[in-house]
């Protein structure tokens, strides 16, 4: 492994334990530099492509889900576990479709609807970026479907 410091590959493993209810191995490094750093194992279970709106296609990029979902979670009172176990959540759900190709279009509503769950104003930040709302009206109209969505 490659130390996140020096960029040197002379790293060994300090302490190993099971992380997100089993489903990760977190393990601490140590480098011969001094520096230490945690990296993650998950299992991935087939290689995902997504196809974005304009029809082109890239690997699915866990670290890409997860910065919009921080994005989105910045400043909410949810501590970084159960932000991981969301994003696992998220990933783990793409991967049981058992498609090789998922648009953006699927990947962002699984991202809404886990959101509306977990935290409604993160739910309405991530919206406003992947619905594109240009105005003021656009966020009064998503959060008046919300209020009649909760009436019933």
């Amino acid at each position: 492994m490659i130390c996140s410091i020096c960029k040197k590959g002379e790293t060994s493993v300090v302490d190993s334990r099971p992380a997100e209810d089993g489903t990760v191995i977190r393990r601490r490094r140590q480098c011969i530099c001094g520096g230490r750093f945690t990296t993650f194992e998950r299992v991935q279970f087939r290689e995902l492509i997504v196809v974005k709106k304009n029809g082109r296609k890239s690997s699915f990029d866990r670290d890409k889900l997860s910065k919009s979902i921080y994005i989105a979670l910045k400043k909410r009172p949810l501590d970084t576990e159960t932000i991981e176990k969301f994003i696992t959540k998220i990933s783990r759900s793409l991967e049981e479709l058992g498609q090789n190709e998922i648009t953006t279009n699927n990947i962002g509503t699984m991202v809404m609807e886990g959101l509306k769950e977990l935290d409604p104003v993160a739910y309405v930040r991530f919206a406003s970026v992947y619905r594109n709302f240009r105005e003021e009206k656009d966020f009064v109209q998503f959060v008046d479907k919300l209020d009649v969505y909760k009436k019933r």
